[in-house]
This record gives C-alpha cells, sequence and structure tokens, in this order.
C-alpha cells in the first residue's frame, strides 16, 4: 500500500490523576494548557490525517475542545495509556495509530515522522519507536529515564529503567534513552491491548515489554532529538521558559 493511501492516525492518551502533578495536561505553558501544545505538533506530523485526545476526564476533553480540538471521553477503568488508545482506535477507520505522550509540548514532528516512516516502509514492523544516544550521566542512572538496547537490524532486544548495556571497565558504548512515541499498526494494537501483562513489563512497569515477551518485534529508530518530557512542577517550570513565545489558536 504507498504512503497517499495509508490512513495515519494520533491518539494522545491523557489523565487528570498524577502523583507528581495533578491535572498536568491542563497545566498552563505560554497562554494554553499542555495539551493543547501536544496537540498542535501533532497536528503538522507528515502524513498523519487525524488527532485525537483519549481521556476519561470531562476538564481535559472541555479543554480539548475549547481550542477546537476533538477529544474521546473513555472508560476510567484502563490500566495504560495503550489500553485507552485501543478503546478509542477500535471504532476507527485507520491504518496506523501513533501513541503520542501528553506530557511532551515541545514534541518533534520529524522524530514522531520517523515512526511512522518504519510502518510505511515495511508491511513486516507491526510496531516503531525512537531512541536517542543519552548524554548525561544523570540520566543514565534516572530510572525514569528509559533506556534500550537494539540487535544489528535495529529491532529493539529490551527496554529498562536500569542502565544496558552495562559497560565494564574501558568498555566502549552508547547507552541509549528511549522516546515514549510508539506507532502501531490498527489490528496488532488491538491484539496487544487485549494481552495480559507479562512478568517483565510487572517488573519493570514498562507496558512495551509486553510486545517482545510475546515474540513481537519493535523497531527502533535513532534520532538527535531528546524529548524533555513533563514529569514534575520543576520540569514544568522549565518547559514553560522554553517558551517565550506564543503560539496561535487552532483555527476551528
Amino acid at each position: 500500500m504507498s504512503a497517499s493511501r495509508v490512513k495515519v492516525a494520533v491518539i494522545i492518551p491523557a489523565r487528570y490523576g498524577s502523583t507528581r502533578l495533578p491535572g498536568k495536561p491542563l497545566a498552563e505553558i505560554a497562554g494554553h494548557p499542555m495539551i493543547y501544545h501536544v496537540y498542535v505538533r501533532a497536528r503538522s506530523v507528515e502524513n498523519v490525517g487525524e488527532v485525537i485526545v483519549a481521556t476519561d476526564d470531562a476538564r481535559i476533553a472541555d479543554a480539548v475542545r475549547g481550542f477546537g480540538g476533538n477529544a474521546h471521553l473513555t472508560s476510567a477503568k484502563h490500566r495504560n495509556g495503550t489500553e485507552r488508545i485501543a478503546e478509542v482506535a477500535s471504532n476507527m477507520d485507520a491504518d496506523i495509530i501513533v501513541n503520542l505522550q501528553a506530557d511532551e509540548p515541545l514534541i518533534d514532528t520529524e522524530a514522531v515522522g520517523l515512526a511512522i516512516r518504519a510502518l510505511l516502509e515495511s508491511d513486516e514492523i507491526p510496531m516503531s519507536t525512537i531512541m536517542t544516544r543519552l548524554r548525561s550521566e544523570d540520566e543514565v542512572s534516572d530510572p525514569n529515564v528509559v533506556k534500550v538496547v537494539c540487535d544489528q537490524r535495529g529491532f529493539a532486544l529490551y527496554f529498562s529503567r536500569s542502565p544496558i548495556p552495562y559497560l565494564r571497565s574501558n568498555a566502549q558504548g552508547a547507552i541509549h534513552k528511549h522516546i515514549g512515541v510508539y506507532a502501531y499498526r490498527r489490528e496488532f494494537l488491538l491484539s496487544l491491548s487485549k494481552m495480559k501483562p507479562t512478568p517483565l513489563e510487572r517488573a519493570e512497569s514498562l507496558e512495551q515489554l509486553r510486545a517482545l515477551e510475546n515474540g513481537y518485534k519493535i523497531k527502533v529508530i535513532e534520532t538527535d532529538y531528546d524529548s524533555p518530557s513533563v514529569d514534575t512542577p520543576e520540569d514544568l517550570e522549565k518547559i514553560r521558559n522554553l517558551f517565550p513565545i506564543k503560539p496561535e489558536v487552532l483555527s476551528r
């Protein structure tokens, strides 16, 4: 199937509850809620035809609709973002579904496009994601920064909160940070969301391990882009300082 005929949709899972930063998607950045900035960037990704926010909270849905965006209210029983976007995807006519995190208002559109392009170029790939080389020693040891190792063809071998690979004395090599952008074939996403949580997934609290533990391949594309996400009030202030110019409001 040619790229021009493939329907690509971005679904942004957004929940109000957050231990360290409640109401995070609605946090104000440059005069708009954070979810607005993610939505605007998602709309400009190459090959994307539709963008939807999937949320179980009416406050987030109202905010999205208030700036002219598309929001779907989902069940409050979902355990993770994969299940949330799968609920929305099950009622969509799309070939590829992109899971874009709601806490990355500076997400790079070209980096997202790389994940999509991997599926457009090969029918054999069920899902893809992106990574970048870690340059900070603090991030290497930070369990909130997920690391990934790949085989020589660029498929994920493992994701971990621990530093992988372990570099012994004088060993040379790079450690890569996983960036939480996923592109799925729609049918694979629906199947994955119905699989039971797996032992390594539970141990690391990383839902992408469910695919690997069930024997599926995840293509990982390297990019120079590094993704600053918002997890704490301190992160929010740092992001706010990177927004000197307010974006234009979405046309309705």
